[in-house]
């Protein structure tokens, strides 16, 4: 919500407005709530990624340098050599933590004219310090957003019949689940062991070390609901705003809380032993 209504404003003075994120799925999810937010409006909003097709980039390159394209939400690929602005204004960086050395010295250079609005959960230390020390201005958002319920958390011993019990009411509510398994070497076994206790479910598995066009092909048909079930790490703590609600996690004890932040409507949180 501060970003959109962020971005809006430095897009009424005359400005290019671009908001960085980690991952295309977020770039995506994006897309859809700034383009559905400012359909009243005549604001051009674009996505920039590297799984576009050459053709796409090019057009969406030609349309920031030329002043055509007032919002674009992309990955990495927006910090890249060939990326120019005609008027740039703004940048919006979500999920900070999750950019390296590299990019925050493009950013860097990107910051000299413009402002910068950090979004994130989980400030990492050299941005906290800044904040702390006054050098950036820091406002914590202490309120939830409306309509959201408190997050239910049950610590329990670990239950087939429990794990069978809340997905299949959370499948027969429409709902989905992620299943947070944070070892990669044995989530594959998780996952068909999830899919014994509940074979009607659709499951799927993500983690960091899959092909990138593996985990994005994955992390898109759990958006687009073609699997009930997400097995996988705490990369789910970039999140997914766009599933279908409601949702259950179910997850160790020992990976508690960031993934919960992101959720814009809370799900019950089932905390199994670590150890099982």
């Amino acid at each position: 919500e501060i970003a959109v209504r962020a971005a809006f404003k430095a897009v009424q003075s005359g400005r290019q407005v671009v908001v960085l994120v980690p991952t295309t799925i977020l770039a995506d999810q994006h897309a859809r709530t700034f383009g559905e937010r400012l359909a009243d409006f005549p604001v051009n909003v674009q996505t920039l990624s590297r799984f576009q097709t050459p053709k796409e980039q090019a057009t969406v390159l030609a349309d920031l340098k030329a002043g055509k394209t007032d919002i674009v939400i992309g990955t990495h690929r927006i910090l890249s050599a060939d990326v120019s602005f005609s008027q740039l204004g703004l940048i919006v960086v979500d999920e900070e933590h999750r950019f390296g050395v590299k990019h925050k010295e493009r950013l860097k250079k990107l910051r000299l004219e413009t402002d910068v609005l950090t979004l994130t959960a989980t400030p990492i230390p050299r941005t906290l310090h800044l904040s702390l020390a006054g050098l950036r201005d820091m406002t914590l958002m202490q309120t939830p957003p409306r309509d959201r319920s408190p997050v239910l958390t049950y610590v329990e011993p670990w239950d087939d019949g429990l794990i069978d019990e809340g997905i299949s009411r959370e499948l027969d509510r429409g709902g989905q689940v992620f299943f947070v398994h944070n070892r990669v070497e044995t989530i594959d076994g998780m996952a068909d062991h999830v899919q014994r206790v509940v074979p009607h479910a659709r499951i799927g598995v993500g983690h960091g070390q899959m092909r990138e066009r593996d985990l994005e092909s994955v992390m898109r048909k759990f958006v687009d609901g073609e699997i009930d079930v997400l097995v996988s790490t705490m990369i789910v703590e970039s999140g997914l705003d766009d599933v279908r609600e409601p949702r259950r996690h179910f997850r160790p004890r020992a990976a508690l809380p960031a993934s919960r932040a992101r959720r814009p409507v809370a799900p019950p949180c089932e905390l199994l032993p670590a150890g099982a």
